[in-house]
């Protein structure tokens, strides 16, 4: 196979990074993909009711950076999978595009996305809206991360050097983790304030 140029002449660790940012791309596509395929009303308010249950149960027991941590991480984990992780990825991001969409259905339907939005001020919405695009940030890369690590895991299997990249995966599951910790925090204090 006859590569790019610009793919011939990058070092290995550029390699990796324009790898990160290819699968992050297809990340975003993928979620938004999933966000224009349509939800039944049923489907949509059976989504969301899950998702208001989950938090609603981690901020009344102070638990729910962690319960937002282990939903992501081991999930996160799955995208390491050699290959395989690479489309389970993509259909959890397709997923979760479905979701997002349910979510905002049933916000419109009931009319509280602008009853609420005429009570909130100036400044909590945009600490809010930053908060969240660091929680799409730091999640979106660190799903980014493990998937391209489980296309290069398997392409150094079938070349026969897998022991090598056993030390690249060992760090970059350390990275994702960290990554998620973070994104859980903020997510959880970006729920709190716009509560």
């Amino acid at each position: 196979m006859d590569y790019p140029q610009f793919w011939k002449e990058a070092s290995p660790k550029r390699k990796r990074i324009y790898a990160i940012i290819v699968v992050f791309i297809m990340s975003v596509l993928a979620t938004m993909i999933g966000m224009l395929v349509p939800v039944s009303p049923e489907e949509a308010q059976i989504i969301s009711d899950y998702l208001n249950q989950t938090v609603t149960q981690g901020q009344a027991g102070g638990t729910l950076s962690t319960d937002i941590f282990l939903n992501n991480f081991p999930l996160c984990l799955l995208m390491f999978v050699p290959l395989a992780g690479f489309a389970m990825g993509m259909f959890i991001l397709f997923s979760t595009g479905q979701a997002f969409r349910a979510v905002f259905e049933i916000q419109a339907a009931s009319g509280a996305a602008t009853a609420s939005s005429a009570e909130i001020t100036a400044t909590t919405a945009i600490l809010t809206l930053i908060l969240v695009g660091v929680v799409f940030l730091l999640e979106y890369v660190s799903y980014s991360i493990a998937m391209a690590e489980s296309i290069w895991l398997f392409r150094r299997i079938t070349q026969k050097r897998w022991k090598g990249e056993l030390k690249y995966l060992a760090i970059f599951i350390g990275v994702v983790a960290l990554l998620l910790i973070i994104g859980a925090v903020a997510e959880t204090f970006a729920l709190a304030i716009g509560a």
